[in-house]
C-alpha cells in the first residue's frame, strides 16, 4: 500500500513534515497538486457588487506554476512523482488513490473556508468511491512559527485580542521546533501518468512580461527563495539594517520580500527563524535581526486569529462585529484599483500592484485606509482585490490586515492614515509617485 502527500501550500521538500511523515510510512510516495477551478474562475466572491475578477490572478498563479515546476524537479531527484492537475482534488484523487493502492494521504492541516470545503468535497467523492474507510488521512500544522502545541495558551479562545501581548507571551515561553528533512531518502519510482502543468491560458488567465519596475521580480519555488535569502542574508548582509529600510518602496532590498514564498510555503517560517539566528551568531545581533523575527510572529497571530475566528474574518463586522454603514460602489472600485482616485500616492501604489502583482507594506496599508476609513467602502471587497491581485496573498495576514486597518479586527487604536502626510515621510522626494505616475505627466 502507497502514500500520497496532497500539496496545497507548502510546496518545498525540506521542513515539511507532512512529506517526512509520508517518506517514513511503509509504501511508496506519490505527491499531487490540483489547481482547482473555483480558485480562478470570475463570480465567485459573494459582496453584493459585480467584482471583475477569481480569487487567483495571473500574478499569484504564474508564482505557482514556477514553485511547482521547482518542486517536481526536486522531488525527482527523491523518486517521487508529482502529478499536477486542473482539477478538483474531489474529480481527480480518489481515481489516483484506487488506481495506485493509496492507503494513506498526508496534508497540510488548513482551516478556513475554501480550503475545508475542498477536505469535504474530497470526502464526499471518496465515500462514493467506497474508498473512505481504506484511505486514512493524516493533517500536520506545518505553517507556523510557533506550533499550535508549543503557545502558551491552552484553547484558541485564549489567544489575545492585541499583538503585543501575543508576542510577549511567545517570546518568553513558546520554543521554535528544530527543523526536518529527508536527506538521504530514495526510492523507486513508480510508474505513474505524466502531467504538464497548465499554462496561464489554460487557467483562464492571460500571459505576461515582468515590468521593470517590479519591486518583486523573482520567480516562485524553493530554489529561488534560498537564493533570495543567501543574497539578502550572507552576500548582501541587508538583514543588519532591515528595520531601518522597511518602510522603503523602491527595489529589491529596502525588505526580504520572503511574503511570497511563505504564503504558498516554498520555505517555512521555521526555517527563516533558525537562519536570523545563525546570522546573528555568525555576524550581528540587533533590533533590524530581531525586527525579521518581529514580522514572522505577526504573521503567526494572524493564522491564530483566523483559527479562533474561523469565518468571521470574512464578515462584514469582522472579528469585534462592528455594525459600520459600509458602501459598496462599483465606480469607486474601479477607480480604486486603476490608480485614479484624488490621492497621487494610493494612485502610485495601485498602478505598481496592477502593474507587478506587488505593493509595499507602507503602500497596503495607505490604500487599505483609503479604500475603507476614506471612502467608507466595504472592506471585504479591498480584501477581495488583493486576494485576486497579490503575488504573496495569504488568507490569514490578508483578512487579518484588513480587518485591523478597516476598524473591525485586532487594531485597539481604529486609526485613519493621513495619506498626504504619508507621502511626505516615505516619499518626500516623490521618486515613487514619478515612477508609477510620470505617464500622467505627458
Amino acid at each position: 500500500m502507497n502514500n500520497l502527500i496532497w500539496f496545497r501550500n507548502d510546496l518545498r521538500i525540506q521542513d515539511n513534515q507532512s512529506l517526512k511523515a509520508a517518506c517514513e510510512n511503509d509504501g511508496s510516495v506519490i505527491a499531487a497538486y490540483c489547481f482547482d477551478p473555483a480558485f480562478y474562475k470570475e463570480g465567485c466572491f459573494d459582496l453584493g457588487i459585480d467584482i471583475p475578477f477569481g480569487k487567483t490572478g495571473k500574478y499569484r498563479a504564474q508564482f505557482i506554476r514556477e514553485a511547482l515546476a521547482d518542486l517536481r524537479s526536486s522531488l525527482d531527484k527523491q523518486g517521487i512523482p508529482l502529478l499536477v492537475f486542473h482539477a478538483t482534488p474531489a474529480e481527480v484523487l480518489p481515481e489516483l488513490m484506487e488506481k495506485h493502492d493509496i492507503s494513506n494521504i498526508f496534508l497540510q492541516k488548513e482551516w478556513t473556508r475554501d480550503e475545508l470545503q475542498q477536505e469535504e468535497d474530497l470526502g464526499i467523492a471518496l465515500e462514493k468511491a467506497g474508498l473512505k474507510e481504506k484511505v486514512k488521512g493524516h493533517r500536520f500544522y506545518d505553517q507556523f512559527l510557533y506550533h499550535p502545541d508549543e503557545v502558551p495558551f491552552e484553547t484558541w479562545k485564549q489567544v489575545p485580542k492585541v499583538f503585543t501581548e501575543f508576542r510577549k507571551k511567545c517570546e518568553k515561553q513558546a520554543k521554535v521546533r528544530a527543523l526536518v528533512d529527508i536527506t538521504g531518502y530514495l526510492q523507486v519510482a513508480l510508474e505513474v501518468e505524466q502531467t504538464t502543468i497548465p499554462t496561464l491560458t489554460e487557467l483562464g488567465l492571460e500571459e505576461f512580461a515582468k515590468d521593470s519596475r517590479s519591486a518583486f521580480p523573482w520567480d516562485g519555488g524553493e530554489t529561488a527563495v534560498w537564493e533570495r535569502l543567501d543574497h539578502y542574508f550572507w552576500q548582501t548582509k541587508k538583514l543588519q539594517y532591515y528595520k531601518k529600510t522597511r518602510n522603503g518602496l523602491i527595489g529589491i532590498d529596502y525588505s526580504s520580500k520572503f511574503s511570497a514564498w511563505l504564503a504558498i510555503g516554498c520555505i517555512s517560517a521555521r526555517q527563516i527563524y533558525w537562519e536570523v539566528t545563525r546570522f546573528e551568531k555568525e555576524i550581528k545581533k540587533n533590533q533590524d535581526t530581531y525586527w525579521l523575527i518581529f514580522e514572522l510572529v505577526w504573521r503567526d497571530f494572524f493564522k491564530y486569529v483566523s483559527l479562533k475566528h474561523k469565518d468571521q474574518i470574512f464578515q462584514i463586522g469582522g472579528i469585534l462585529q462592528n455594525d459600520y454603514e459600509w458602501k459598496s460602489n462599483e465606480r469607486e472600485l474601479k477607480k480604486w484599483m486603476e490608480g485614479e482616485t484624488h490621492e497621487p500616492f494610493v494612485n502610485a501604489n495601485m498602478k505598481e500592484l496592477a502593474s507587478t502583482g506587488f505593493m509595499s507594506n507602507r503602500g497596503r496599508q495607505n490604500v487599505a485606509s483609503y479604500w475603507s476609513m476614506h471612502k467608507e467602502q466595504d472592506w471585504r471587497i479591498g480584501a477581495a482585490y488583493f486576494e485576486h491581485i497579490l503575488i504573496d496573498y495569504d488568507v490569514h495576514s490578508n483578512y487579518g490586515n484588513w480587518m485591523y486597518n478597516s476598524g473591525v479586527g485586532n487594531d485597539p487604536r481604529n486609526r485613519t492614515f493621513n495619506i498626504q502626510f504619508q507621502a511626505s515621510r516615505y516619499d518626500a522626494d516623490g521618486k515613487f509617485q514619478k515612477l508609477w505616475l510620470q505617464d500622467e505627466l505627458f
